[in-house]
């Protein structure tokens, strides 16, 4: 009896916790949630709206200086009346919205797709390599890693000005492909991939490309999705390599030309904040098991 009993207890307790972590958990999803679905929400309010409800916030005195803001903000995630006009002129009078962001697409995309196709060679030598000089570059590569991207720009700049390529997409493209990111991750990857596997393959005959293609690729499948979710999010919201490196704003990203909307188009902002979300949000939905499995097993084989 004084099993059953105390079997019940830690079953109760053990209940009484797991509700606990969901309700903890639903509660922080509800606040993470909370701005993404009033973005959506509000870019469907015509504009008259949107300043009754927040006008206090946007407003600005003759000079151009904020006011005191001493009106109650209203936040609404129910329009009075669905409005399409802020989508209309985004999608259709004002083609500057949607050319920011194919610059957008064109930065960020060569950077994931080069990101990850050195990160593969990269990893697979340090994987395969042996010695102390591998070690040593590895470690570098970690100390890259650790370091904030504000600590490297300037360097990036100088370097960047040296191969004469500053107001050009390459100097976007070059730093984000050599970046560590992918190339310490798969490493790590890697090398928990079982020796036997490889043992195997030798022993068939296979050549290292053959063991890399056939062998280490296929296995890195899921780690390549997580990270590529990783640095898509990264770079899709970019702001500081723009502002540094590309000096014409018409080469800019939509994420540096959210911040310079006028305080008067607040419509227009949430249409465009709205329309920039959608490619996050595909891509994470599309590989999130991936993600989660890149993250959380860490390994290379399932049994």
């Amino acid at each position: 009896m004084k099993k059953l009993r105390t079997l019940s207890a830690k079953k109760k307790k053990r209940i009484v916790g797991v509700s606990v972590a969901v309700l903890l958990a639903l509660v922080f999803s509800l606040i993470f949630l909370t701005p993404i679905v009033l973005t959506i929400t509000n870019s469907f309010m015509s504009q008259s709206e949107i300043n009754a409800n927040y006008g206090s916030i946007f407003a600005k005195t003759e000079r151009g200086s904020k006011v005191f803001i001493s009106d109650i903000v209203n936040l609404k995630f129910i329009p009075d009346m669905v409005s399409f006009s802020q989508y209309y002129t985004v999608l259709f009078k004002s083609p500057n919205y949607l050319f920011k962001f194919w610059n957008s697409v064109m930065l960020v995309v060569p950077i994931v797709v080069f990101q990850l196709t050195v990160a593969m060679f990269a990893s697979y030598g340090f994987t395969r390599a042996r010695g102390k000089l591998k070690e040593i570059v590895f470690f570098l590569y970690i100390i890259l890693m650790l370091m904030p991207y504000q600590v490297t720009l300037v360097p990036n700049y100088l370097v960047s000005n040296w191969l004469h390529i500053v107001d050009t997409r390459w100097a976007i493209w070059l730093p984000g492909i050599a970046s560590p990111f992918a190339v310490y991750l798969l490493t790590k990857f890697m090398r928990r991939i079982p020796s036997s596997y490889i043992e195997a393959a030798q022993i068939d005959g296979a050549g290292e490309f053959q063991i890399f293609r056939k062998i280490c690729a296929p296995l890195c499948k899921g780690c390549l999705y997580s990270i590529a979710i990783l640095v898509f999010i990264d770079y899709w919201n970019m702001v500081e390599q723009p502002i540094i490196l590309l000096s014409d704003p018409e080469m800019h990203p939509l994420s540096v030309f959210l911040s310079q909307i006028n305080t008067g188009e607040t419509g227009l902002a949430f249409a465009v904040a709205t329309i920039y979300m959608i490619p996050g949000i595909l891509i994470f939905l599309y590989g999130e098991d991936y993600l989660v499995e890149g993250i959380m097993y860490q390994g290379g084989v399932k049994g």
